[in-house]
């Protein structure tokens, strides 16, 4: 019977320390989204402070990057007085229509070894790809990586080049050559 009874205190313990175990799983779960959600609040605050013109959505859904229109990354980029970085993940090989020159071209998979390169964590960065899904990936990756001003160009070079941006850039360049 004493056996009987050792061995129900053992399972049952074993019990216990299997769910606290699953506990404390839970709770390093909930940690690492709690970090998550409070670096892109103080993404959005920053940005706030810095004079940024966010749209609704982003705060809302707790974006870590705004989504911005070919035609609003093209007026951003012509203003003279705004320091920003152009950053193309785009995979290597791919030739776009018309080059954006001042892009820095760090293809998506290197990213996460090479976001170094990439010095100021608080200029402003406009990512650019083939047609604008992998640029997602590499904002909300820039922003865990401790970037808080990360801004995809809307539908990448597929709809930039039927767009305003690269067309008026090609223009704009050959006005300037």
């Amino acid at each position: 019977m004493e056996l009987k009874l050792q061995n129900n205190v053992f399972f049952t313990i074993n019990k216990l320390n299997d769910r606290v175990n699953e506990l404390q799983k839970q709770i390093n779960e909930l940690n690492i989204k709690l970090e998550n959600s409070v670096s892109i609040e103080r993404a959005h605050l920053l940005r706030i402070k810095n004079g940024d013109q966010l749209s609704d959505d982003y705060i809302l859904n707790g974006r870590a990057y705004n989504d911005m229109s070919p035609e609003i990354a093209f007026d951003y980029y012509n203003q003279q007085d705004i320091n920003y970085i152009l950053l193309d993940v785009s995979e290597k090989g791919f030739s776009p229509i018309s080059e954006l020159p001042e892009a820095i071209k760090i293809p998506m998979h290197e990213l996460n070894i090479r976001h170094k390169e990439i010095i100021n964590k608080a200029t402003p960065i406009l990512v650019i790809s083939e047609n604008g899904t992998t640029s997602i990936l590499a904002c909300e990756f820039l922003n865990k990586m401790g970037f808080y001003n990360v801004n995809n160009i809307s539908g990448g070079y597929k709809l930039t080049l039927s767009n305003v941006f690269v067309n008026s850039l090609a223009m704009q360049k050959s006005k300037s050559g």
